[in-house]
């Protein structure tokens, strides 16, 4: 099996890794997972559900756009939400198949606190300024804002996991469900 994953982060790649050899055990020792570095087509930040599944979207196609060998284009963008006056952080994940099939789901998500929201609402990123408080560099890349934030309990890998998990359900659970 041949999954072409939207991004070269690695935090996104060994999500995907990890998901898709629990969802598929039967191809986990033929599974290639390729990053390939597509635009989503959304701004840096998304600031909305809806700004982000598109730019999940926008990844899975233009992945298995890219690769005519594979199974799968994943997109896992990350994104926030303002509900009420609270903002929350968390990934889309959009898988398609070749017969244009397409399955979303999401990761938790949770609360970002007033002071990070200060500084994105005035145009900075999460990944930055996670960085920046932190004292840490690429953030991003390895544990996220989800696993600074929770003491390195949640990293974002295992975060995104679920969200994977739940994007590709049209492909292992009963199709009498979708039907």
């Amino acid at each position: 099996m041949i999954v072409v994953v939207g991004t070269t982060n690695p935090a996104k790649l060994s999500a995907v890794t990890i998901a898709v050899k629990q969802l598929f055990p039967e191809s986990a020792h033929d599974l290639i997972v390729r990053g390939v570095g597509v635009k989503s087509g959304v701004s840096d930040q998304p600031m909305s559900d809806e700004e982000t599944i598109l730019g999940a979207t926008n990844r899975a196609k233009r992945a298995l756009d890219s690769d005519p060998e594979a199974d799968f284009g994943i997109g896992v963008e990350g994104g926030l939400h303002k509900i009420g006056d609270k903002y929350f952080d968390g990934g889309w994940v959009v898988v398609v198949d070749r017969n244009g099939t397409v399955g979303t789901g999401c990761s938790a998500r949770y609360e970002l606190s007033a002071k990070i929201m200060e500084k994105i609402l005035l145009g900075s990123e999460l990944a930055p300024v996670i960085d920046e408080i932190s004292g840490e560099t690429d953030v991003r890349s390895k544990a996220g804002a989800m696993g600074i934030l929770t003491n390195g309990l949640l990293n974002r890998d295992v975060c995104y996991v679920h969200g994977i998990y739940f994007a590709f359900t049209r492909w292992v659970s009963d199709s009498k469900y979708w039907n």
